[in-house]
């Protein structure tokens, strides 16, 4: 059995990969998927806090690398969320599904993950759905500017949607100088 921090980080580490998984850049529509999500590729962290809820005022950050699939829309994500001391290990996998998209964190909800059951590729904002088990909400990533992005997790309470998790990334950019030698 795990112990309640790390299945908190766990949960946190999921919905923060499914905010970096589908949102970084303004949105495409149709075959423009596959651009977006090429664009979301790369080195995210950020700072989060569960905001509603039995763990309400938990501080969490997340370490998050992403790798655009090469035949389809979607990504590839690997990295870590961490709570205090707990580090929990992160990976997942979306792929677009006919107009919509499809996907899973860890392993699933079958396992200890959540399930991608639907998307939206929008202006300047994504949604996707999420679910695990008797579990159903929506993340919601909004650009703020190219180097941020701000993320609400929802879970449907009766007919309400409310949001118990935020998130915010900041893009992390190589400060490697690179050039050339012609001779």
């Amino acid at each position: 059995m795990f112990s309640r921090p790390s299945l908190i980080a766990r949960g946190i580490a999921a919905a923060s990969l499914a905010a970096l998984a589908c949102a970084a850049t303004p949105a495409y529509s149709g075959s423009s998927d596959k651009a977006f999500f090429e664009q979301v590729a790369g080195q995210w962290k950020g700072p989060g806090e569960i905001v509603a809820g039995k763990y309400k005022g938990t501080k969490f950050t997340c370490d998050l690398i992403g790798e655009a699939t090469d035949t389809e829309a979607g990504i590839k994500l690997d990295g870590f969320c961490r709570v205090g001391v707990f580090k929990q290990p992160m990976s997942a996998v979306i792929t677009q599904s006919g107009r919509s998209y499809g996907g899973k964190f860890l392993d699933g909800a079958n396992g200890k993950g959540l399930d991608i059951v639907s998307g939206n590729v929008a202006k300047d904002k994504v949604v996707l759905g999420i679910n695990r088990k008797k579990l159903n909400g929506a993340m919601i990533a909004r650009l703020q500017d190219p180097k941020t992005l701000n993320i609400t997790i929802s879970v449907k309470v009766e007919d309400t949607m409310v949001p118990v998790i935020g998130v915010s990334l900041n893009r992390q950019l190589d400060t490697l100088a690179v050039g050339s030698i012609r001779k």
